[in-house]
């Protein structure tokens, strides 16, 4: 529970991410750490400041299926690879533990950066992506929120 402010500062300072409150990303730190990930700064060290994480749960419909809700890298950690890192660390590690055989997310259109990591996923673990709208943006109550794009990522083979 201790990384859930790290991660909400984390996922502020992304500029791209839609920000929760506070006390969700403590809860989710508490409810669903099996699901999600933390990467730390260890060059000071083995318990470094958290830099990057990844967060997801097992969709109750689906229990095959890991629903990977954020994936943030810190600005200054950025460009090298952390973020597809810590999906695969995530995934590799919830498919050992629980079986899962697919991953969903869901991406704005604008979001380059997300659409090509998870494409990049999909390619490195044999597995085929299929995209549909899931939430149209006029269902949203913030005026001018983009689509959410659903990405289903399956099966997984690697």
């Amino acid at each position: 529970m201790e990384d859930g402010a790290a991660i909400w500062r984390i996922a502020r300072d992304s500029e791209v991410l839609d920000l929760n409150s506070s006390y969700s990303y403590l809860l989710w730190c508490r409810d669903f750490a099996a699901t999600s990930v933390v990467a730390r700064d260890t060059s000071s060290g083995a318990d470094g400041a958290p830099i990057a994480f990844a967060t997801g749960y097992i969709r109750p419909e689906r229990p095959e299926a890991l629903v990977v809700w954020q994936v943030a890298v810190d600005s200054a950690h950025r460009g090298k690879g952390l973020a597809g890192t810590l999906l695969d660390s995530l995934v590799g590690r919830v498919t050992e533990e629980q079986g899962i055989t697919s991953v969903e997310t869901t991406v704005t259109p604008d979001n380059t950066a997300s659409d090509r990591m998870f494409h990049a996923f999909s390619e490195r673990h044999g597995a085929t992506l299929e995209r549909e709208v899931l939430f149209d943006g006029e269902l949203f109550p913030d005026e001018g929120h983009q689509p959410e794009v659903l990405y289903r990522i399956g099966p997984l083979t690697t």
